[in-house]
């Protein structure tokens, strides 16, 4: 049994705006699914109605098998972390824990133990008594993870947590919220813009784009086996490129004659290839292209090189090594089992 499902749920606001458009999408219990996308793409909009703050215009919400649709957010097993944190200002630390079983009538010794044992695990027991506005940023969105999880929920939503905190501190909570999730055992839907987020903390990765979903798989699927060309371009650097078929294995392109793994699908709309599966040290053969370095950036492990080839948008390669290893031309060679075909269209 999932458990959490929207079934053809799509939202149009009285403005007439349609923010989602029949979105079916099964969670598992203890999965850690994302929902990414870029601004207005609807990733928070159906978090609120998995939550319960919005209705859908049309479709349902199942939870554990039931029909949840019409139900109110507190007749739901879930529980929300926003990316404000959303604390009570003058209460404290653990008072803020405890407010959700005290509204539950949780007894005494059961809310004490629930709350000892989460402040521990947010690393918050000397914090107990402060107020939020005494807490870093980081602190404060511990105190609304273990609020959250006070409620022992079945289903945890968050939308966007980490956006609020430096980069540093984001990567340090987003290993904390993975490694809760996975000591509680609670199903998690997470809403981000940062692809980074997505790839690293992820079960599954659900890409939105203009309220429809554009991909659904496994970080490792959705970043090397892109199905579209938005997909490929949003997650990580992507080259694509206009293409014509010459046969099964052969395509002609703005960086010449190439040989691919297998035949493009009908729909493709682009050739895409990941700047860091450029091959160097590579003079002939198949696939191999020389072109003139148009912009380049050191990057630390890698420096980043453009090429512009005659009519399309620039192309970018991952030089290993310092910018001072980079002359006026770079060749390299693309490995044909690199080369994907994707459908769609750019913007």
């Amino acid at each position: 049994m999932t458990a959490l499902r929207s079934i053809d749920v799509s939202k149009v606001f009285e403005d007439g705006f349609t923010a989602l458009a029949d979105i079916t999408l099964s969670i598992e219990p203890g999965e850690f699914v994302t929902l990414l996308g870029p601004s207005g793409c609807g990733k928070t909009t159906l978090l609120k109605i998995f939550a319960g703050f919005y209705e859908p215009t049309t479709g349902r919400i199942e939870q554990d098998g039931k029909d949840v649709t019409n139900a109110p957010p507190e007749k739901r097993d879930t529980a929300m972390c926003f990316q404000s944190y959303a604390l009570f200002p003058h209460l404290s630390v653990a008072e803020n824990i405890e407010f959700g079983p005290k509204q539950n009538k949780v007894n005494r010794d059961e809310r004490l133990t629930r709350l000892n044992d989460l402040l521990r695990q947010v690393d918050l027991e000397q914090h107990r008594h402060k107020l939020p506005n005494k807490l870093s940023g980081g602190q404060q969105q511990r105190v609304a993870l273990a609020r959250a999880l006070a409620m022992r929920p079945s289903v945890v939503l968050f939308d966007e947590p980490l956006s609020n905190l430096d980069a540093k501190l984001r990567e340090s909570v987003r290993r904390e919220i993975r490694g809760l999730q996975r000591e509680f055992g609670f199903t998690a839907i997470y809403v981000t813009h940062d692809q980074s987020e997505a790839l690293a903390m992820s079960d599954r990765v659900v890409v939105l784009n203009g309220g429809r979903i554009e991909q659904i798989g496994a970080p490792e699927e959705v970043y090397q086996r892109p199905d579209t060309a938005f997909v490929a371009d949003f997650i990580g650097s992507a080259n694509l490129l206009p293409f014509q078929r010459v046969d099964d294995h052969v395509v002609e392109t703005a960086l010449g004659r190439l040989t691919v793994s297998g035949p493009p699908d009908d729909a493709a709309g682009f050739l895409c290839w990941r700047p860091e599966h450029a091959e160097y040290g590579v003079t002939e053969g198949d696939n191999v292209v020389n072109a003139a370095v148009s912009e380049l950036a050191y990057q630390g492990s890698y420096t980043d090189l453009h090429i512009s080839p005659p009519g399309v948008p620039d192309q970018r390669l991952h030089w290993p090594g310092p910018a001072s290893g980079v002359s006026d031309q770079v060749t390299f060679r693309l490995p044909p089992e690199h080369i994907r075909f994707v459908r769609g269209k750019l913007g």
